[in-house]
């Protein structure tokens, strides 16, 4: 029984020495290259299971180089389905809260000026909405999302043009500190 214990015991670590970072490129850059400030990096372990977190030191909301860096989502016109370039970072956002349930945020939707006011609102409402829904999936619980619409209320670019109104179709992640 005792042989049988020690086996797993010993397959199980090497099953887990064979799945840790190695340090190879991935992106262009090494995984040591990531965060380069010496208050980035430490030989302590990724606990979070997130992606792009490595051995970054300290809490991953402050790890430039994980997908919960990016705080923002973007949304093509007149819509509010999540594109897969945003899907990543939404799952990383939902996995973060699940693990972390004291943690609270707040998702502001926004659109660009066309429209009505009330139209906007309504889809800044949507947007918001279509970003909570995969958080909680994710696993984030009710309590933790709070969904805000200011619709073309405050707007990041204050052109007139698809440039401005690109960056203004968006969705904030808003973390309550």
């Amino acid at each position: 029984m005792l042989k049988k214990l020690l086996l797993a015991v010993f397959i199980y670590s090497f099953i887990l020495a064979g799945c840790s970072t190695t340090g190879e490129k991935t992106d262009g850059a090494s995984v040591e290259d990531r965060g380069s400030d010496s208050s980035a990096t430490s030989d302590s372990a990724n606990t979070t299971g997130l992606p792009g977190v490595g051995t970054f030191k300290g809490d991953p909301l402050d790890n430039p180089a994980s997908p919960l860096a990016t705080r923002v989502i973007y949304f093509d016109y007149d819509s509010s389905e999540i594109t897969p370039e945003f899907q990543e970072v939404i799952l990383a956002h939902g996995q973060y809260l699940a693990e972390h349930q004291a943690t609270s945020i707040t998702l502001t939707g926004h659109t660009d000026e066309r429209g009505s006011r009330e139209y906007n609102i309504g889809l800044g409402e949507q947007r918001a909405q279509s970003v909570r829904r995969m958080l909680l999936f994710q696993g984030a619980a009710d309590r933790q999302v709070e969904v805000v619409s200011y619709g073309e209320e405050k707007p990041v670019a204050e052109g007139h043009d698809e440039s401005s109104y690109s960056q203004n179709r968006r969705v904030e992640i808003v973390y309550k500190r």
